[in-house]
């Protein structure tokens, strides 16, 4: 991936203040995003049963096979075959969506689940490439 510049300072997203022109070094976002690259896959959102978790329809996920998923996780999973996104519940064996539109996924006995690996970031587009 190419490398950007990165400001020494953030930039305010309420009232506007004065800009900074300092150029703090060069930010590859493979560096803050993919910490394991053999391990990672990107994969696009489809829906809205995520909105409340910041993951929209057409947002690009950076998920991780390498971590161990853990209770209250954003994960892929393949769930009888079916692939989706959700918020891991273990102490309750569910998959919670991020919406209050859909319902819980309960995971019964039987039922064949597998951890395609844990959400680590979500990229949005704000203007259509």
């Amino acid at each position: 991936m190419a490398l950007a510049p990165l400001y020494g300072h953030g930039i305010s997203c309420g009232f506007p203040s004065p800009a900074d022109d300092f150029k703090e070094a060069a930010l590859s976002l493979d560096d803050h995003l993919i910490t394991k690259p053999s391990a990672t896959y990107m994969v696009r959102a489809n829906g809205d049963s995520m909105v409340n978790a910041g993951i929209h329809d057409g947002d690009l996920l950076i998920v991780d096979r390498s971590l161990t998923p853990v209770h209250g996780d954003v994960v892929v999973v393949a769930l009888d075959g079916q692939l989706t996104c959700k918020i891991l519940d273990r102490r309750r064996g569910r998959l919670l969506p991020a919406n209050s539109n859909y319902s819980a996924i309960p995971i019964w006995e039987g039922q064949e689940l597998i951890v395609e690996g844990v959400v680590k970031a979500s990229v949005r587009c704000h203007r259509a490439i």
